[in-house]
């Protein structure tokens, strides 16, 4: 079981609000080491700095999107095991499908409650210490 309180997470959306709200609720489980990225590109910048955890990804993003970002971290063997979680507005069976095919561990449609997520989070990486 994962100690929360050890857990490094990047949260990428380009709405501030999402992120905020996101790493509120990170923040409610114990997570508190929480990177804060505005599209792929962006996150792509962080991967070279810091070693995470988990992703928490939105798809619909200005710049490099969600899915590409996860293409791209799938295929290089630094990244390619980095628990993913894809947030997304879109409940549509064909994008789960097409995330889950590029690599996602899990897939959670916007808005999204704290304890929707965090059963998410737990499925992918271990019931929170």
């Amino acid at each position: 079981m994962p100690k929360a309180e050890n857990l490094v997470v990047l949260v990428v959306d380009d709405h501030r609000s999402m992120r905020q709200l996101t790493r509120f609720f990170l923040g409610e489980f114990g997570i508190c080491k929480i990177t804060e990225a505005e599209n792929g590109d962006d996150a792509l910048s962080w991967m070279k700095l810091a070693r995470f955890d988990l992703i928490i990804s939105d798809w619909d993003m200005q710049g490099m999107d969600g899915l590409a970002m996860l293409k791209h971290l799938r295929s290089d063997p630094q990244t390619e095991k980095i628990p993913f979680i894809m947030a997304t507005g879109q409940n549509v069976e064909k994008e789960v499908r097409e995330a889950i095919g590029a690599g996602a561990n899990s897939y959670i449609v916007k808005p999204f409650s704290a304890k929707a997520l965090k059963q998410k989070i737990e499925a992918v990486i271990g019931q929170l210490e």
